[in-house]
């Protein structure tokens, strides 16, 4: 079965995890509810790594952050874009989605969609 997913990697701010956890729940159960097959939403743990681009060194992480990785599984492409047409249409996104209100720095956020070509 063919699949598609859209991958996150976000830095962000060890103090304003606790309401990154609450926003994913929320974005979670809307991404399922409009029909994604899977939503995964994940914390660096052991970012100390001795070889490769490291998710640290990439994001330039300052003192006190870590990094989040998530993605979300869908059937196919467009199976992707016509959920996340849904969910950007979503009120419950609205307060969400605002920059201001965000946990985040959007503007430091790597997402990109991907087509698997392995899986098992």
């Amino acid at each position: 079965m063919a699949r598609y997913v859209d991958g996150f990697v976000i830095p962000i701010s060890k103090k304003t995890l606790p309401a990154y956890k609450k926003m994913a729940a929320l974005a979670c159960k809307v991404w399922l509810e409009h029909g994604a097959l899977d939503y995964v939403e994940t914390v660096g743990e052991d970012l100390k790594v001795k070889w490769g681009a490291t998710f640290p060194r990439t994001h330039k992480l300052k003192r006190g952050e870590t990094v989040v990785f998530s993605w979300i599984t869908y059937k196919s492409r467009a199976h992707r874009d016509r959920v996340n047409a849904a969910v950007m249409k979503d009120p419950r996104l609205k307060e969400m989605c605002d920059p201001k209100n965000s946990p985040m720095d959007m503007k430091r956020m790597l997402y990109g969609g991907f087509e698997v070509i392995v899986s098992a």
